[in-house]
């Protein structure tokens, strides 16, 4: 009688196995280096809520619910804007619509990021007794993730994503203390409107595709040269928030206003760099130059808390 032999154990599916190289190329996709926009500014808030250096352990949650949530916000934005993207020659060679990552890799790794966004926000409850950070972190998540939905229909997308990074600094505050006060708002408007700015001269890259593919931005609506003169008044707006942010708190001086009066310099720069004839720069001006402002501000005005 033949012996039947055991069938052989099933091979795991190595497709469902990403290679290590893919999370390089998901934190270059989004941009991991990004994160230095707004996490300075929530630093510094958090300095400002606790009069002080805050616990250890409240900055690195912080800090590791900065990472999670923008990590949340941009996969959002990479698997709502792909058809988009695709169509858009500036952006076709992103991972996903170039293919070299999956669609199950982002949600995967969204996933993954908003529980651990979740688990941080419940630690302050843990460690501190403070509710505030678990029970805001599902709205926060889905008011970040949804900046993609509005440059479908209003041209308002760019306050939107400035309003998204603004909470930086009254999630940081709240994650200290419960006890409100007006230094968060007003630095929450300051990031409001420097993002929405900046937003807008990166959008003026995207001119003809936008009118293209019908997405609502203020460059496609009004034209290049208009959108770089209503950049230039937001920031303006935004930096007379800075300076009121300075003047409202006892804890701000001058180490901050030097901060405050370099941003205001750089900003001007940003504006020279960037002509409605020329975009050639645009990626300096984005970049380089924001990412230096937030640094400066944040860095200075934390230094001011800390030397009284």
């Amino acid at each position: 009688m033949r012996t039947s032999m055991p069938e052989p154990a099933a091979a795991v599916d190595s497709s469902f196995i990403p290679h290590p190289s893919s999370f390089l190329t998901f934190a270059r996709d989004i941009k991991i280096s990004h994160t230095i926009f707004a996490m300075p500014w929530a630093l510094l808030s958090a300095f400002l809520a606790a009069g002080g250096s805050p616990r250890l352990h409240q900055l690195g949650l912080i800090v590791l619910c900065m990472i999670a949530a923008r990590t949340v916000a941009i996969s959002a934005n990479r698997l709502l804007d792909a058809e988009l993207d695709a169509r858009n020659p500036r952006t076709s060679q992103r991972a996903l619509p170039s293919g070299r990552l999956s669609r199950g890799f982002y949600w995967c790794i969204l996933a993954a990021c908003g529980l651990a966004f979740i688990a941080s926000t419940w630690l302050f409850q843990f460690f501190d007794r403070n509710p505030w950070p678990i029970a805001l972190s599902i709205p926060v998540l889905v008011f970040i993730s949804a900046y993609p939905l509005l440059k479908r229909f209003t041209r308002l997308c760019h306050y939107y994503l400035g309003a998204a990074l603004g909470l930086a600094p009254i999630c940081a505050w709240i994650a200290v203390t419960p006890k409100l006060a007006a230094s968060p708002f007003l630095m929450a408007a300051a990031v409001l409107l420097w993002t929405a700015g900046f937003d807008i001269i990166y959008a003026c890259q995207d001119f003809r595709s936008d009118l293209e593919t019908g997405v609502v931005s203020v460059p496609a609506k009004i034209g290049i040269g208009p959108a770089l003169w209503v950049a230039r008044f937001t920031h303006l707006l935004s930096f007379a928030a800075m300076v009121l942010l300075g003047l409202q708190s006892e804890q701000l001086s001058t180490l901050y206003f030097t901060g405050v009066g370099c941003a205001g310099t750089l900003l001007v720069v940003e504006h020279m760099l960037v002509k409605p004839n020329d975009l050639s720069k645009v990626g300096l001006a984005f970049f380089t130059v924001n990412g230096v402002i937030s640094l400066l501000v944040g860095t200075l005005g934390i230094i001011d808390v800390l030397i009284p």
